[in-house]
């Protein structure tokens, strides 16, 4: 695929979709590469929200998805939010941070569950992800729209056409 394809993109309004949708998800699956170059995914929740258009997270600074991170930075996000039918994939890479500012900036109560002393705990530190490419299908989750493209198929024989927002979106 080239910047040039119909389905992909590098329009403003087609990062600010991916960062809608992500917001709407709220916990991502966050890969990276760890020991004998496998893939090691684990639950991250994304912070409150985009901040100079890159994601945030909050962790353990002794956590070792710190050192796999410091050793190759490529990040692979899911997300996926079934209710709605949405699901975002951005590939990017990460930095590891300790700013004070921002981690009070992206503080929000439920983190204290992990850090009892607040955004001043000394063990927070800070996984920013800057976006490279990001794929999304935004998907009615509209009983209607199911019903349709099962009606459609049992009559015609042929799946629904394409209902969902298919797009990938480039951030450099």
């Amino acid at each position: 695929m080239t910047a040039n394809s119909p389905d992909v993109t590098n329009d403003p309004a087609a990062r600010d979709k991916v960062f809608e949708l992500v917001a709407d998800a709220r916990i991502a699956m966050m890969a990276s590469l760890g020991e004998g170059g496998r893939w090691h995914a684990r639950p991250m929740a994304t912070g409150k929200e985009p901040l100079e258009g890159a994601l945030w997270f909050l962790t353990d600074a002794g956590s070792g998805k710190i050192e796999e991170l410091e050793q190759e930075p490529s990040v692979l996000l899911s997300y996926s939010d079934e209710d709605k039918q949405n699901y975002v994939s951005i590939s990017g890479t990460a930095t590891i941070s300790r700013e004070r500012d921002k981690i009070h900036a992206l503080w929000s109560e439920p983190a204290r569950i992990w850090f009892p002393d607040g955004p001043d705990d000394p063990k927070i530190a800070l996984i920013r992800v800057e976006p490279e490419i990001a794929e999304y299908w935004d998907a009615p989750s509209s009983t209607m729209v199911h019903l349709y493209g099962y009606a459609k198929m049992m009559l015609t024989g042929e799946p629904p056409n394409e209902v969902a927002d298919n797009k990938t979106v480039v951030f450099r």
